[in-house]
């Protein structure tokens, strides 16, 4: 299954790789059930989620999506998926219907009833996606999803969900826009952005600190960056960590490259000076960002990473700062 799920991301890197459609973004809200018993009972819970789509002509379409499934009894998950689209257009192309599968990561606080410390379990997941999208005359439309997440070693679940959305490139015509502008030039030249935010602990206790980053970014290709950064999360109760951080972007500017959206990940040489074991495994690091250009150099910034680690110290950082490009 896993090699089921790379296979699928590696169809959306590649698809990044043609000449671009324009991207829709939406937030949606609901609700979310579990059929399999956890701690002996059967649960509903709120349900949310980011998603970002570009068609892949009229009928076909791909889907980057971040999910929280909400605080089930000992459970607290959400993870990041990618999903493949197949949709019909009616009414005038105002409507459209589409069908999705893919896979999803998972991260799942676990919190034992009967006590005892929170463990991370990581692992992957099969997810079915059925959507129903109304295009209005603006940029806005409405949706209404419904995925059913099949969670491997952890437990599935049922999601529907209704929100609105918006799309980033206008379309020249009524519906999902299948053709958009081609980029031919990188997102980004060079640039360096100094952030401050805040760290959360995605286990109970005193896990709120203040963070601080400094990053430099470098296009490498029209919808490849690389950075390299150093990275402060703060002193708590529960971690005193520090490091070095590198990765890969997927990046794409949208709004006359005046906004740019982007997905990384990379490994994180970290020291934590709370922790207790000596293994030397080499944390995660999984990256959302945008910016907005304020101008010809200067722009702002705001990334959302996600930390995983081996010792049950993920962590959520959440960052606004300053670039400027050279």
């Amino acid at each position: 299954m896993r090699y089921f799920v790379i296979a699928i991301l590696f169809n959306m890197f590649t698809f990044l790789a043609w000449p671009a459609f324009a991207g829709e973004i939406s937030l949606l809200g609901g609700y979310g059930w579990t059929g399999k018993q956890i701690e002996k009972s059967d649960e509903r819970t709120y349900a949310w989620q980011i998603q970002y789509m570009e068609g892949l002509g009229d009928n076909f379409a791909y889907s980057l999506s971040y999910l929280n499934q909400g605080h089930f009894v000992s459970h607290h998950r959400d993870g990041n998926a990618a999903n493949l689209w197949v949709r019909t257009n009616l009414l005038d192309r105002q409507l459209s219907l589409g069908a999705g599968v893919g896979g999803v990561f998972y991260y799942d606080t676990k919190q034992p009833v009967s006590g005892g410390p929170a463990t991370d379990v990581h692992g992957w997941g099969t997810m079915v996606n059925v959507a129903a999208t109304w295009y209005t005359k603006s940029r806005l439309f409405y949706q209404l999803q419904g995925y059913w997440v099949r969670g491997g070693n952890s437990f599935d679940t049922l999601t529907t969900l209704a929100g609105i959305g918006y799309q980033l490139d206008a379309p020249p015509s009524k519906g999902p826009d299948v053709r958009g502008t081609h980029q031919s030039e990188r997102t980004t030249d060079n640039e360096l952005t100094v952030f401050g935010g805040a760290t959360v602990v995605n286990i109970p206790g005193d896990g709120h600190s203040s963070a601080i980053a400094l990053e430099y970014r470098r296009g490498l290709w029209r919808y490849l960056e690389w950075t390299a950064g150093a990275l402060y999360e703060g002193k708590s109760s529960l971690i005193d960590r520090y490091g070095l951080t590198t990765e890969l972007w997927l990046a794409k500017s949208f709004l006359d490259e005046r906004l740019s959206l982007g997905v990384g990940a990379g490994p994180y040489f970290a020291i934590d000076q709370r922790r207790t074991d000596h293994k030397e495994r080499v944390p995660i690091i999984f990256s959302t960002t945008g910016s907005y250009r304020m101008g010809e150099n200067w722009l702002v910034r705001a990334t959302w990473d996600r930390i995983i680690t081996t010792y049950d110290r993920d962590t959520d950082i959440f960052l606004g700062g300053i670039g400027y490009r050279f």
